[in-house]
């Protein structure tokens, strides 16, 4: 059973009312997400965020004849839009907090230039007991429109504590 995201309202959320129901889901994949596009103006307040100001992420005249053509996305700037589209993909609705716990078997199979859609589907992985709660590992790929090497791969580890 889903629900429609708030904000993208093309996209049904999955919704997980128990960790039971989250086990029972280990192996299926969820999604895709709608299409996000990666403008300079994101690249560029993360590039300000992060401190990375490498040219090939905000020197546009410089970019133009380097070997992608044009500015591409950090990598890390891709990672970390892993939260706001898993908000489209699925949601968890137990009483008890979610910490991230880390992220495993990161990659960047090929780089997003500036102004390409990405979207996102996720596997989960794993759940397994842990003494605070439950442990999973969710394996997300994050593909460019009309590429076909994914943008980013990467396994999160999400403690969900008993509440």
């Amino acid at each position: 059973m889903g629900v429609v995201h708030p904000i993208c309202q093309e996209v049904d959320v999955r919704v997980f009312r128990s960790l039971d129901e989250l086990t029972a889901a280990v192996g299926e994949e969820i999604g895709p997400t709608d299409w996000l596009t990666l403008s300079q103006q994101r690249v560029d307040t993360f590039a300000d965020a992060t401190g990375d100001h490498q040219w090939i992420h905000v020197d546009r005249a410089r970019a133009a004849g380097g070997p992608f053509g044009g500015t591409i996305a950090h990598g890390y700037l891709t990672l970390s839009l892993v939260p706001l589209l898993a908000s489209q993909l699925f949601h968890i609705d137990t009483m008890g907090a979610k910490l991230n716990y880390g992220v495993n078997k990161v990659r960047f199979p090929h780089h997003v230039p500036v102004g390409s859609r990405i979207r996102a589907t996720a596997t989960i992985a794993e759940v397994v007991d842990v003494p605070a709660g439950k442990q999973m590992i969710t394996r997300y790929v994050l593909e460019i429109e009309d590429v076909a090497k994914p943008a980013c791969v990467a396994e999160t580890v999400v403690l969900l504590m008993h509440g």
